[in-house]
């Protein structure tokens, strides 16, 4: 066996999905929404599979998606993508990811990441043969600075691998931090490797910055993407890449070898929902913006401490000020044990030196579901702070 995966414990994601099934609890752990997702993309995904062609498709994507994702990211992102030689479709974003890294890392590699950071980032990375370089964010901003940079870059960094928006903490980063990324990696010389597939998921009336679209980064960045979370379906699986032709030649490779195709009636899908009209993206920008806004409101009047959240489908509290000696994951064990509320702890989104005060929530829910939990919340701490603490509900 691989001692690096035979050795991965189970994930707090997997704890805690099954003791929410075990205590019957409202589960605000898992990032996926209620609804089915939009219906004209799931009856031409229907159509396609009973009308279409359901053998193998192009490697590389079919060719309707490839011109639909370059023409979606002209027209939300500005940027000019050959959809022949810079787009790729992938078997969700996670493919995507792993054949990026393998792909571009060499054993012995240093490659910067940043924590908190999505679980399956690092065991990729050191199944590739990765050094793994930690940049530490920290709340209530999580803001990237030159001083935490200056320590993870090396003379040997080849990779960063960034993802933003940015889960677990729901930050949009400035395009200030950006540019200052985009500054160290072009110094370095090192190839980023971009996380964007909560581009869509973004609030507040910001603008979503690609690494494609950064100073010296167009020819040695590569942006991922993923239908899944821009349509609300993560079942789907149905990744994006786009890269400058000489890096996609080695990434169309690695591809070929791991999934090397994905179910064409998806991608047909995909290509339809990617064209429809703008107005669709911004109302469901709205709609769960407003599910941002319930949740962040009804936690606020129970006495939690909300954090700031732009994107993704998370919203974070921070237990501190109501107790410095508070632990998330007693706290989420505690909450969905005793009063059936199932969330994440953000310290299990470190490898080292774990932020262990955070608490992550998942607002993509309907206002049934996200009142269910605050009202199982009210019995759990009342309004007042003070009854948190009390109760010792983190030890």
């Amino acid at each position: 066996m691989n001692s690096l995966f035979a050795g991965l414990p189970t994930t707090v994601f997997e704890t805690m999905s099954r003791l929410a099934r075990e205590h019957a609890a409202v589960n605000l752990g898992q990032g996926f929404p209620d609804d089915p997702g939009p219906e004209d993309v799931r009856r031409k995904a229907a159509e396609a599979v009973v009308e279409g062609w359901n053998q193998y498709p192009p490697m590389m994507g079919v060719p309707e998606l490839r011109h639909a994702v370059a023409a979606h990211y002209r027209d939300w992102q500005g940027l000019d993508l050959d959809p022949e030689a810079e787009v790729m479709v992938t078997s969700g974003a996670t493919e995507a990811l792993a054949g990026a890294l393998f792909a571009l890392i060499e054993p012995g590699d240093e490659v910067v990441l940043f924590q908190p950071l999505y679980d399956a980032y690092l065991p990729l990375v050191l199944r590739a043969g990765g050094v793994p370089r930690l940049v530490r964010l920290v709340p209530p901003e999580w803001r990237l600075t030159e001083e935490a940079l200056e320590r993870a870059f090396t003379p040997r960094t080849r990779l960063v691998l960034f993802n933003n928006p940015h889960n677990p903490t729901g930050r949009v980063f400035t395009r200030e931090e950006l540019e200052l990324l985009a500054r160290f990696c072009t110094r370095s010389g090192a190839v980023l490797v971009s996380d964007e597939v909560w581009e869509h998921v973004i609030f507040d009336g910001l603008t979503h910055h690609s690494a494609l679209d950064l100073p010296g980064l167009r020819e040695r960045a590569v942006k991922i993407g993923s239908a899944g979370k821009i349509f609300g379906m993560t079942g789907w699986k149905v990744g994006f890449v786009c890269a400058a032709p000489e890096l996609m030649r080695t990434l169309s490779k690695a591809h070929q070898f791991l999934t090397f195709t994905t179910p064409p009636a998806l991608q047909y899908a995909v290509a339809y929902g990617l064209a429809k009209e703008r107005d669709w993206f911004v109302s469901m920008r709205a709609g769960l913006q407003r599910s941002r806004d319930r949740l962040a409101e009804g936690l606020s009047a129970r006495g939690f401490p909300v954090l700031p959240s732009s994107g993704t489908y998370f919203l974070n509290v921070d237990l501190a000020p109501l107790d410095p000696a508070a632990r998330d994951e007693a706290f989420c064990l505690d909450l969905v044990r005793r009063h059936g509320v199932a969330a994440i702890p953000v310290s299990a989104f470190y490898a080292q030196e774990p932020v262990e005060s955070v608490v992550r929530f998942c607002f993509a829910k309907t206002d049934a579901t996200l009142d269910r939990a605050l009202g199982r919340l009210e019995k759990a701490t009342g309004k007042a702070s003070d009854r948190l603490s009390s109760e010792n509900v983190y030890t």
